[in-house]
């Protein structure tokens, strides 16, 4: 799978943005799907996990009640709407797929595949 992110810019602390993330090649319906957030200097962390069959979703307690994923697996895409960001939410987000069908975490060791180039969200007043 190949993903194409889309959607990051500059907000206020405060303010909503949603992600778009769209997959290429195999079975995108086969896999749990998650978004990542890499700060500036810092590793990849997830944030959002959501099963291939929309069944389970798993979220980091630091976006717990701000942000909701979704996917669309007839659109091979998943969404991440983000609400009353805060500064500690700027990074770089990236989509990537879990080796399995279902969420058991939001570790990157949990992933296949190579980042895509991301798209940048900016948390700054």
């Amino acid at each position: 799978l190949q993903f194409v992110e889309s959607g990051g810019g500059l907000v206020q602390p405060g303010g909503s943005l949603e992600l778009s993330c769209v997959a290429s090649g195999v079975n995108f319906g086969d896999y749990a799907i998650g978004w990542f957030r890499q700060a500036p200097g810092k590793r990849h962390k997830g944030v959002f996990c959501i099963s291939s069959n929309y069944g389970r979703t798993i979220y980091a307690d630091s976006v717990k009640g701000r942000f909701t994923g979704s996917r669309n697996n007839a659109k091979n895409t998943v969404y991440l709407q983000m609400k009353s960001l805060k500064l500690e939410d700027t990074g770089v987000y990236y989509c990537a797929a879990f080796v399995d069908r279902d969420c058991f975490g939001l570790g990157v060791d949990g992933t296949v595949g190579d980042w895509g180039q991301g798209t940048r969200v900016t948390v700054s007043s």
